[in-house]
């Protein structure tokens, strides 16, 4: 079944318009979804439209409302809030353009590819591709879709564009709020040292595809084992319990970031690392050595006894 286009029209660059078609480039994750069951018939459940006081309600009389004070309430009808919807224009306007490094991520929402509509469309759309990669700019623009206006951006992606829907600045919640009790503390150099060794040591490229929903995973399994169990018997997964550590809640973030680093750190470390072993090497030889000693000093002064006693 081919892809359902999310929008169709022109992307306009002052006098240049090109056809292109959107499509959602995610899809939601869910695998698995719930109903809420009567146990002893074994019956869905199902929810009615319920006014307290009058009980069950036709769809018909049901109105949008929106609360303006405790309990009462401004009621608009669907012609009224159509009314007022913008009209959904065929063209995306490239109003603006900024550096990528300039839009936060939590202004990110959703991405979409991009691809010309048709053979004609395929040069402007190339152009305007490798005008943007090699400027390093993403454009901005306001995209009218579904009654609403979203604020959309432009950007290279491989052989194609994508867009994708921005946050607008009112539904941002700020940082500040949340950061604001964290101290201007310094790190130790030893400290930061040893974490940036070890984030050096997990570095590798990034393969979505090696990591899965265990979760998911874990239930799929645990539906399969009660579908196949007979009786309605209970399945109770064993769940592993991290061991915790007895004692002192205070860590040691010093050795806890050196078991970290292993070995890898301790090649980066070379001066350090190799002073405490030779001093590790050289306590080991000492300890080695002063037994042999002691019992040669211990041989001598026998000796040295018995030739007195002969004497």
């Amino acid at each position: 079944m081919a892809a359902r286009a999310y929008w169709r029209g022109q992307i306009k660059l002052a006098l240049v318009s090109i056809p292109v078609e959107v499509f959602s480039a995610t899809r939601s994750g869910a695998k698995i979804a719930f109903h809420q069951v009567h146990e002893p018939s074994g019956k869905r459940i199902r929810y009615e439209k319920v006014a307290p006081g009058v009980g069950p309600v036709d769809r018909d009389e049901i109105m949008k409302g929106f609360e303006v004070s405790k309990g009462q309430y401004v009621l608009l009808d669907d012609e009224e809030i159509e009314a007022v919807k913008i009209e959904s224009r065929k063209t995306l306007d490239l109003v603006q353009f900024v550096d990528a490094s300039e839009i936060d991520v939590l202004y990110y929402d959703k991405p979409y590819y991009v691809v010309p509509a048709d053979d004609l469309a395929e040069e402007a759309y190339v152009v305007l591709r490798d005008a943007l990669r090699q400027a390093k700019k993403v454009g901005l623009g306001q995209l009218s879709v579904r009654g609403r206006e979203q604020l959309v951006s432009i950007k290279p992606c491989g052989r194609g564009l994508v867009m994708e829907v921005l946050r607008y600045a009112d539904e941002v919640v700020k940082a500040q709020g949340f950061f604001r009790d964290i101290g201007d503390t310094k790190p130790e150099a030893d400290l930061l040292d040893l974490a940036t060794t070890l984030i050096d040591k997990k570095c590798a490229p990034f393969h979505p595809a090696e990591f899965q929903d265990r979760y998911i995973e874990a239930l799929e399994g645990l539906i399969e084992k009660k579908r196949k169990a007979k009786g309605g018997k209970r399945i109770l997964e064993d769940a592993e319990e991290a061991s915790r550590p007895g004692g002192s809640n205070v860590i040691d973030l010093m050795a806890a970031l050196k078991k970290s680093v292993g070995d890898g750190g301790a090649a980066k470390k070379g001066g350090t690392t190799k002073s405490a072993s030779a001093k590790s090497r050289a306590t080991a030889s000492k300890s080695a050595k002063a037994p042999a000693s002691k019992t040669a000093g211990s041989r001598a002064t026998a000796s040295r006894s018995s030739r007195r006693k002969s004497a």
